[in-house]
């Protein structure tokens, strides 16, 4: 048994090497001890005097405490070990109740443990697996997607809320290894003072003024780049597409000027967007390696181009996104470093020219599917056609404002193929939220495509009918370029290239799907099956 320490008295159980004592105090002789024990530890010799005062070799008179029991310590290891465990389970379960006690959680299932509802999101139509829930359990509903507890709001009016109404709520979030890629200082990755100065810069450079001069420079990236298409016999249109865009997107970002550092840009680039989607294992051989390594070699180039475009400042007036960053950082009017430029200048292309390529994927498809809608749009554009060559000239704004039904093409392809299926935001605090909490740290899913799919704001929602946006839509029912502070700046260009591109195709060619395969593939976003396999023909008679 060990010595008696004066804090002991306070306690009814003590503990040797082999044995637990259970203890209660003797009325008799306690107020003794604990006297003599202090004046003994005033004399200084406390230590060597009560070095023979066990409780065991004490009479039981003389003893300040009574002994109810000893027990073997080993006999006790599992029963304190349960205890322990069973008070640890009673405190998480107190925690829990505590909080449900002070929320209600909306409606869903969060599926298996960790798993959660993943596998069944990956393995069925995001449509079906996202609709059938919302027949279940209303517009706003949990789920839990990629390790994350997550609140799927399927409604105009809760998108406005979290998009617009609460957007300083909810933080936009995006997994770790595509920060990486992009660039931690990109625009899209933040909130706040940051984010409204720098997307005054970059709308900056999407303003009509900047948009309506790219005409001419998008028109000789068309007339140039399809020619090429008649000298295959299978074209996989995804694939062409998404060169085309990244030609336009280039000339936003960088401007008409094209110097000796664009092809190593272009080669790094590329490089990085095959990895962007790839597992984030980051070892040597891996697509995400190689898309890391490209990264830093992207960093590198544009680098050097920014320090060669200070060193001439005529190239200030003709750089797209690049010039107006770099006249902010020259006049300080937010101090951006050559780093955020970079990350900012690649988040830019990333975000113009991949959806921007399946959009137009997608046009053709419908086009092929339709007809007679195929027809009315080729009529519109050989109209248009008639009076370039009459006045023996090209595109301009003025005439892309005059395509009409074709825009309305647009829309509907961009409702029906909904590009942007959802977006990701995180609440940056406990939320109520239509009458229910969302907890922080909860990520919350703005579900486009079930609003663009939804009955009740377009009828027939599975038919592609343009006619229906000669009207209004109702507000917040269309959003194909997301919706308030985050919302993309360059949806202008992104219609802008999609109308030239649709001009010289429909009036110089005829094409036609390969194969009879149909389908969407999801990578990540929806796209016909193989990319959409096409042959391309030039019209024998042209107007």
């Amino acid at each position: 048994m060990p010595n008696y320490q004066p804090e002991w008295i306070i306690f009814s159980l003590f503990i040797d090497s082999t044995r637990l004592y259970i203890l209660l105090p003797n009325p008799f002789t306690f107020i003794y001890f604990t006297l003599h024990f202090i004046s003994l530890s005033k004399l200084g010799c406390a230590s060597d005097n009560m070095q023979s005062l066990y409780l065991p070799s004490l009479p039981t008179s003389e003893r300040p405490f009574l002994i109810i029991s000893t027990i073997p310590i080993s006999s006790l290891l599992l029963p304190l070990l349960l205890l322990l465990l069973l008070l640890l389970l009673v405190f998480v379960l107190k925690q829990w109740c505590r909080r449900t006690d002070k929320r209600r959680l909306p409606p869903g299932s969060m599926g298996w443990p960790y798993i959660g509802e993943t596998l069944k999101l990956y393995t069925e139509d995001p449509k079906t697996f996202f609709s059938t829930r919302r027949k279940r359990y209303g517009d706003v509903f949990k789920s839990h997607i990629l390790g994350c507890p997550c609140v799927m709001i399927s409604s105009p009016e809760a998108a406005k809320n979290v998009l617009v109404n609460q957007a300083h709520l909810f933080k936009p979030t995006y997994p770790p290894s595509k920060e990486k890629m992009i660039g931690p200082q990109a625009l899209f990755f933040h909130q706040g003072n940051y984010h409204l100065k720098l997307k005054k810069l970059i709308q900056a450079s999407f303003a009509p003024s900047v948009v309506k001069g790219s005409v001419s420079a998008i028109e000789e990236i068309v007339l140039n780049f399809l020619p090429t298409w008649e000298n295959h016999t299978l074209i996989c249109t995804l694939k062409e597409m998404k060169k085309y865009a990244f030609e336009v997107a280039i000339i936003s970002a960088f401007g008409k000027n094209q110097e000796l550092e664009m092809e190593g840009i272009k080669h790094f680039y590329q490089i990085l967007e095959k990895g962007y989607n790839s597992m984030p294992m980051d070892f040597p051989g891996t697509l995400f390696n190689k898309a890391m390594k490209a990264r830093k070699q992207l960093n590198e180039a544009l680098t050097r181009l920014i320090k060669k475009r200070k060193g001439n400042k005529k190239l200030y007036n003709e750089g797209g996104l690049l010039g107006i960053l770099m006249r902010a950082q020259e006049q300080k009017l937010n101090s951006l470093s050559d780093s955020q430029i970079s990350d900012n200048i690649i988040g830019v292309i990333f975000a113009a020219h991949d959806t921007t390529a399946t959009a137009l994927t997608w046009l053709l498809k419908y086009l092929l599917d339709n007809p007679h809608i195929l027809q009315a749009v080729t009529m519109e554009q050989e109209g248009i056609q008639c009076k370039l060559v009459e006045e023996n000239r090209g595109l301009t704004w003025d005439d892309t404002r005059r395509m009409f039904l074709t825009s309305r093409v647009i829309q509907e392809t961009l409702r029906t193929a909904s590009i942007l299926s959802f977006t990701f935001r995180e609440a940056v605090e406990d939320v109520e939220f239509e009458g229910y909490i969302i907890p922080k740290g909860w990520k919350v899913l703005p579900l486009f495509r079930t609003i663009h799919h939804s009955a009740d704001f377009f009828p027939q929602p599975e038919k592609f009918d343009p006619s229906r946006f000669e009207v209004p839509t109702r507000p917040h029912t269309y959003m194909p370029f997301g919706n308030g502070l985050h919302s993309c700046p360059g949806n202008e260009l992104a219609k802008l290239e999609m109308l030239i591109f649709l001009h010289h195709f429909t009036t110089t060619y005829r094409w036609k799907v390969i194969g009879e395969e149909d389908g969407i593939e999801y990578g990540p976003f929806p796209v016909p099956k193989r990319g959409l396999p096409i042959e391309v023909r030039r019209k024998k008679y042209r107007v």
